[in-house]
């Protein structure tokens, strides 16, 4: 999986190691990061190995799939995750045109061509799940450009579902929500910020990374196999109206 070096994909990592997956964990520059989550996922007796790649970048695919290719070592691909995402980089005014051009190099080009190279290698009955965000549901004018891209994999994800349906390879995405982390658990230490999102989140309170790995788990599964081409939402209910 992308993006498997701290956060929601190190979460994912090793909540997919724990079922039994063994588990690509994809860095783009976190290489400690990465063999933290490889450590975490051997210690609990499960196997991972680290995959260096920066995405966004000419040949990020190639060396990508080199070192999943690799760690594979003929073994067939069962789920491929979409994590790895550059962050929001503004409102429109500030944006520039290359923070514009970064984020749709990492956020869509990056997994529409890392699937596009995993096809060959994934079986007949495998998952993908691209994790997208709620920022797609929600006007949020600093994230305009950033909920673009995820609008642009959701839509990637539903007709992926209907043409890979016929190998009963089902491809969903999943949007997280406000997601207090280790890695990013100082965005929440603003003065008020933590209880107005929860205040404004239907469960009453942030999510964590192993929120939406249970979820991303749950889709990779066997119990999964009918759903496809859902944008499934793990926000605890963020932003779903008026609260009385």
């Amino acid at each position: 999986m992308t993006g498997a070096s701290r956060g929601i994909g190190q979460a994912v990592a090793t909540r997919l190691a724990a079922e039994g997956a063994v588990v690509a964990v994809h860095y783009g520059r976190d290489a400690d990061g990465a063999h933290e989550t490889v450590d975490r996922i051997e210690g609990a007796g499960g196997t991972a190995f680290a995959v260096g790649a920066e995405l966004g970048v000419d040949g990020d695919v190639d060396t990508l799939f080199a070192g999943v290719e690799a760690g594979l070592a003929g073994r067939p691909l069962d789920i491929l995750v979409n994590n790895a995402a550059a962050a929001p980089a503004g409102p429109m005014g500030t944006t520039t045109r290359a923070q514009f051009d970064h984020l749709f190099a990492v956020n869509v080009r990056a997994p529409y061509f890392i699937i596009e190279r995993a096809l060959p290698l994934l079986r007949d009955g495998g998952r993908i799940v691209t994790v997208s965000s709620v920022a797609t549901r929600m006007a949020n004018p600093a994230q305009t450009s950033f909920a673009m891209t995820k609008g642009a994999v959701e839509t990637m994800s539903m007709t992926l579902a209907n043409e890979l349906g016929a190998r009963g390879i089902t491809v969903n995405a999943v949007a997280p929500g406000a997601t207090r982390t280790a890695a990013n658990g100082a965005v929440f230490d603003v003065p008020g910020l933590a209880e107005h999102i929860a205040a404004t989140t239907a469960l009453g309170r942030l999510g964590g990374a192993d929120d939406v790995a249970d979820v991303v788990a749950f889709l990779a599964s066997d119990g999964a196999r009918w759903i496809t081409g859902q944008v499934v939402d793990a926000s605890g209910g963020l932003f779903l109206g008026p609260r009385t």
